[in-house]
C-alpha cells in the first residue's frame, strides 16, 4: 500500500513578517529550520523511510526537503503555491476575505479552480507514477489545503484549521 506525506515548507522570512509569498520566495529562518529537524526526527521515531521524494521549485520547500531526508528528490513546478500576482512580497493585510476563488487572476496570478486542478493532477501523477510504497512530498500551506478540500467530500475525516508550517499529513 502507498503511504503519501504531505508537508508544509518550515516557517519563513516572509511568513514571519506577514507577507504573501506565492510563486516568490523567501528563506527558512532559524525557527524554520528547526521544525523541519523536528519534524525529521519525529519522522525517524516512527522509522518512516522514504522510498521517493518530491518538492515544489521554490527554495522554501526544497531546503525543507533536504532537511526531512537525505534521498534523492524531483522539484516539481506543479508543487509550487498558489501563484498571487502582483499580490506577492506584499502585506497579508491587502488580502481579501475567503473563498478567494479567482480574485487574484485580475492581478496576473492565478484562480483557485486552476490552483486546485494543478496540484491534484501533480499529485495523482505522482502517486501513479511512483514505484515506492512511501512517498514524501513538499509544498505550500494553501496548495496542500486545496488538494485536501477537492477530495475531502470522499471522507468522513476532515481537516481542522490551518496547516501550519513544517506539518505532516499523511494519505
Amino acid at each position: 500500500m502507498q503511504n503519501i506525506y504531505l508537508a508544509r515548507h518550515g516557517q519563513t522570512l516572509f511568513n514571519v513578517q506577514h507577507k504573501i509569498q506565492g510563486f516568490c520566495d523567501s528563506p527558512l529562518t532559524t525557527t524554520g529550520i528547526q521544525q523541519a529537524i523536528a519534524a525529521r526526527d519525529h519522522l525517524k521515531e516512527l522509522e518512516i523511510q522514504f522510498d521517493d521524494a518530491y518538492a515544489s521549485t521554490s527554495e522554501r520547500a526544497s531546503d525543507t526537503l533536504e532537511i526531512l531526508t537525505d534521498i534523492p528528490y524531483k522539484r516539481l513546478k506543479e508543487l509550487r503555491e498558489w501563484h498571487f500576482g502582483s499580490y506577492e512580497g506584499e502585506g497579508e493585510h491587502l488580502n481579501p476575505p475567503l473563498p478567494y476563488n479567482d480574485f487574484f487572476v485580475q492581478f496576473g496570478g492565478e484562480s483557485q479552480q486552476d490552483l486546485t486542478k494543478r496540484i491534484v493532477s501533480a499529485i495523482s501523477e505522482i502517486a501513479k507514477n511512483s514505484s515506492g510504497d512511501n512517498i514524501l512530498i513538499v509544498s505550500h500551506g494553501a496548495a496542500i489545503a486545496n488538494f485536501y478540500r477537492h477530495w475531502e467530500h470522499t471522507s468522513n475525516i476532515k481537516r481542522v484549521g490551518k496547516i501550519s508550517n513544517c506539518s505532516l499529513g499523511h494519505l
